[in-house]
């Protein structure tokens, strides 16, 4: 299809920034990944075959877009970077399996896109080297999406990668290892050096797979205030859960009589920190919460 080195290749990667006078964009969190083995290694990650529509968000000048259009059905990238879309329009132009929409996906219909250029036929999946300071933007819209997304691979700075897949009584584990694994199984499946990217960041990255998971045995009524729960109750970290429901909820003592029984009821020891509770303690203590009659101040 293709005769000319991947675009990915360091060597072919300089030279397409320097034909076009490029650089990386702070702005717009840019650093392109110059390592053809990462790639390959995203793409296997997401289990990528001719089974497949991928979306990708953010593709630069599309080196990881490449690798996708060898193996999926269709791509669909989303590119907020006016200035790239000539590059793109150059460096893809082998491949007819690949649509660039020229928006930002956080403001995109992205169901609409979706529609309009794949054709539903296939198994959905999203791929992408993400901004990281829009990673949990991005992941949090299309957890929240109602695209029948099957896999996100997706790659992160390390740290928040940490967050996202922390257990229980790890250090890393609060608000959004919660919010995110009350929807998804997570993994990292493998550690990026910031040696493989130009510019040259200052964190180390991972690449991160998220797969939707089953319902659990109870549920939330409401995801939203769920996660409102969630977040006042990691609000202050060493505090412990009944330090941190009071903060929430008031300290009057018909409130804290009401948090004493919420947490008796659920067996939880009130001097207990929220980073020991595990995703299924919280949707039990929001739904005893909720029966209580407990507002949030």
């Amino acid at each position: 299809m293709n005769n000319q080195m991947d675009i990915g290749n360091p060597t072919r990667t300089r030279a397409i920034l320097e034909k076009y006078g490029l650089s990386a964009k702070k702005s717009l969190g840019q650093n392109f990944l110059t390592d053809p083995n990462v790639l390959l290694n995203i793409v296997d990650a997401a289990e990528v075959s001719p089974k497949d529509d991928v979306i990708e968000v953010g593709p630069g000048i599309g080196s990881l877009t490449e690798q996708i259009a060898k193996r999926a059905h269709h791509v669909l990238a989303f590119e907020i970077d006016r200035n790239l879309m000539n590059v793109l329009d150059e460096t893809l132009s082998p491949y007819d399996n690949i649509t660039v929409v020229n928006q930002d996906v956080l403001k995109a219909n992205v169901n609409e896109e979706v529609e309009n250029h794949l054709d539903g036929k296939r198994r959905l999946k999203l791929v992408a080297n993400l901004p990281y300071y829009i990673t949990t933007p991005i992941l949090k819209t299309f957890m929240a999406s109602t695209l029948p997304i099957d896999k996100m691979v997706v790659m992160m700075q390390k740290e928040v990668a940490e967050r996202l897949t922390a257990q229980p009584g790890d250090k890393e584990y609060g608000s959004l290892s919660v919010v995110v694994q009350y929807r998804m199984n997570t993994q990292i499946e493998f550690d990026v050096s910031s040696k493989v990217f130009v510019p040259r960041p200052k964190v180390d990255s991972a690449i991160v797979s998220l797969t939707p998971r089953a319902d659990w045995e109870v549920m939330p009524e409401d995801d939203k205030d769920f996660f409102k729960t969630v977040h006042g109750c990691f609000m202050h970290r060493r505090k412990n859960i009944w330090n941190n429901m009071q903060g929430l909820y008031g300290k009057e003592p018909e409130i804290k009589a009401k948090i004493q029984n919420v947490l008796d009821d659920l067996g939880i020891d009130p001097q207990v920190r929220p980073e020991r509770l595990t995703v299924l303690d919280f949707i039990k203590l929001h739904n005893r919460v909720q029966i209580e009659g407990l507002k949030r101040k």
